[in-house]
């Protein structure tokens, strides 16, 4: 994804070792989102796997959007590098490239459907 690309050499960079933990189901998004630029994670809820994810993944993204806590959990799967983007940062994202809207717009789309998938009939 091209997210990846763009913020590889973001002043904001986290670095994680596989089996650390990004953020926590439950915690204050803090209006926070991130981009895994380098490595993979797994996103849990509830302690149950639900998405894998690879360079280019936008994580946390409902946390910038809402000021609510954190519907999942983000564990690097191995050595991972992430960039922050804060409400400011998001809101010019948004304002200046739409098209990054407009991804961000369909990740949500697709977890929605992803999760619906998984509830029983």
């Amino acid at each position: 994804m091209i997210f990846a690309s763009i913020f590889r050499n973001d002043p904001e960079l986290v670095h994680l070792p596989a089996g650390e933990r990004l953020f926590a189901e439950g915690e204050p998004g803090d209006h926070v989102m991130y981009v895994l630029v380098a490595g993979t994670a797994d996103i849990v809820v509830r302690g149950k796997v639900v998405e894998h994810v690879e360079l280019g993944a936008i994580l946390g993204e409902l946390a910038v959007i809402e000021s609510q806590p954190r519907s999942a959990t983000v564990i690097a799967t191995s050595e991972s590098t992430f960039a922050r983007i804060d409400e400011k940062r998001f809101r010019f994202l948004v304002s200046e490239t739409p098209h990054f809207a407009i991804e961000v717009m369909r990740i949500m789309a697709q977890r929605l459907r992803n999760t619906d998938a998984m509830l029983p009939d």
